[in-house]
């Protein structure tokens, strides 16, 4: 343990070498744009880093994937808040709750309590990752295929009902979203499936079409609707408020009435999820804010610009980044998405995932674990201090350039993901489809995040009815199983049932008031 500890000091002091803190100040700025840019992500930002890694050593290739990945998380909250546009699928909470406070004029707070909860949520998720990384793995390993069914049951079920007076849309919008991920090739078999006889389909639809055509497009497609109104976001004061840095501070009754049992929660929530293979950042933002909601003292206020969805929200989901790297180093499964390349630049160079690497390769380890949490608690504030007042002033900027900027930005980022103009086409359908679903209330973020949990559903149900030769009882007998869809029954009860019998009860009561004389 002594060896370990040794080890770990040792990453902290080599990120003293001017050299490799100038790879990590530079891999955080670069995650950072390439978060906040719609349809660019801290996935394709590491991607487009691994030819340079051949020319690198590998501590600071490590060190600048790290910085990548923890800014990735922290940035897509920054237009996600401004104009209502997330970068990265993990801040779509955030985009609901900081741009209701953008709109009041209350955004330098709204980006203030996104930068806190990403601050503390990735130092914990940092130091989890550095103390507990082994048991976390044994953990991981309890959860078996029909336990995964269940556990992305239960998100897209906490999905739905947290749209509170739209479940029913919701189920109508996770269900579409489910229906486009099983385009193309079966996730069982090499079968292509549901192409309408033409190949362009074969390979299906990938995610950035969907990603940008659903917040991106559909977000110019409202800015071009709006008549009169020549500024980004219209304020409800009437005016752009004059910005001074500390205005991005939160004060301490608002992290009061959010609660540091929240920001704790909401991070060991973002951790353990991370350790789950492909759960991601937005599964683990989006049940922390459905817990948030669940527990907090002012439910009404979620969906209407609550700085407690931020918190948690951002918390879980930059807590996430710790977390997935358990699953990579120890299995050699990427958590997400971005842990995924990152196993590449390792095995690029020469790094084998396993139970031991970190006992046999801690010097080369030890610096990126030490990056993550250098990167939430110092970076990130530094970030907000330094270009925070730059951000806000998006909303400042004629709405025709910008979004005609954003259009062209997105639609480009759409060929950049894929390289296919067949998917930039799609980003266009997706984008016009969302514009008239927002329009008839149904929430687009249920559509995309039914598309990202959907293949999963699918693939971990079948694979645990041929486990038990087409038996469901296994998803009922399964001690995993079970404790999610426990779980399950749990939030419906207290997210649906419980206030609906609380406002009935209200009601049958005021009724019974205006009959007594």
């Amino acid at each position: 343990m002594s060896d370990y500890l040794a080890g770990i000091l040792g990453g902290f002091a080599a990120l003293a070498d001017p050299v490799i803190l100038a790879y990590l100040v530079i891999g955080f700025l670069v995650g950072a744009f390439f978060a906040a840019v719609p349809g660019l992500t801290s996935v394709l930002a590491i991607a487009l880093l691994l030819p340079v890694t051949y020319s690198l050593d590998i501590v600071p290739a490590l060190v600048m994937c790290a910085a990548i990945f923890m800014s990735g998380m922290y940035a897509g909250s920054v237009t996600a808040t401004t104009i209502n546009i997330p970068g990265a699928p993990s801040s779509m909470m955030t985009a609901i709750e900081g741009n209701s406070l953008m709109r009041r004029g209350e955004g330098a707070n709204a980006l203030g309590h996104a930068a806190l909860g990403s601050m503390i949520g990735g130092g914990i998720g940092a130091l989890l990752l550095i103390l507990v990384a082994p048991v976390t793995a044994d953990i991981a390993l309890l959860i078996r295929t029909p336990g995964k069914f269940s556990l992305v049951l239960f998100a897209l079920v906490v999905i739905v009902i947290a749209q509170r007076d739209a479940i029913a849309k919701g189920t109508v919008a996770a269900l579409l979203g489910i229906m486009f991920a099983t385009v193309g090739v079966d996730v069982m078999q090499p079968v292509a499936r549901f192409t309408f006889g033409t190949e362009l389909l074969v390979e299906g639809i990938n995610m950035m079409p969907i990603i940008i055509g659903a917040f991106a497009v559909s977000e110019v497609l409202v800015q071009a609707s709006v008549r009169g109104a020549s500024r980004t976001v219209d304020l409800e004061a009437g005016t752009i408020p004059r910005i001074r840095r500390r205005d991005f501070l939160p004060t301490r009754a608002e992290i009061r009435e959010i609660g540091w049992w929240t920001y704790l929660k909401s991070a060991v929530i973002g951790y353990f999820i991370g350790v789950l293979p492909g759960a991601g950042g937005s599964m683990a933002a989006f049940v922390a804010y459905a817990e948030a909601m669940r527990k907090s003292r002012r439910p009404q206020l979620f969906g209407k610009g609550s700085r407690e969805g931020i918190a948690a929200a951002e918390t879980a989901n930059n807590s996430m980044c710790g977390g997935a790297y358990v699953p990579m180093l120890m299995f050699g499964i990427p958590g997400d998405p971005t842990t995924a390349v990152i196993l590449g630049v390792l095995t690029i160079s020469g790094l084998q995932p396993g139970p031991r690497l970190i006992e046999t390769q801690l010097p080369l380890i030890a610096p990126m674990f030490a990056a993550l949490l250098v990167s939430a608690i110092v970076l990130i504030p530094l970030t907000l201090f330094l270009f925070g007042p730059y951000f806000l002033k998006i909303v400042s900027i004629r709405r025709a350039p910008l979004y005609s900027c954003i259009a062209v930005v997105a639609l480009v980022g759409a060929y950049v993901a894929t390289y296919s103009t067949f998917q930039m086409a799609l980003a266009l359908f997706f984008g016009v489809l969302a514009f008239f679903m927002r329009r008839a209330g149904y929430p687009t973020v249920t559509l995309l995040l039914g598309f990202i949990l959907g293949p999963d559903l699918e693939q971990y149900f079948r694979r645990g009815l041929s486990l038990n030769h087409n038996d469901p009882t296994i998803f009922v007998t399964s001690p995993d199983s079970l404790f999610f869809l426990g779980l399950t029954v749990f939030f419906f009860y207290f997210m649906v049932i419980r206030p609906s019998r609380q406002l009935n009860a209200d009601e049958a009561d005021g009724t019974n008031r205006q009959q007594t004389p």
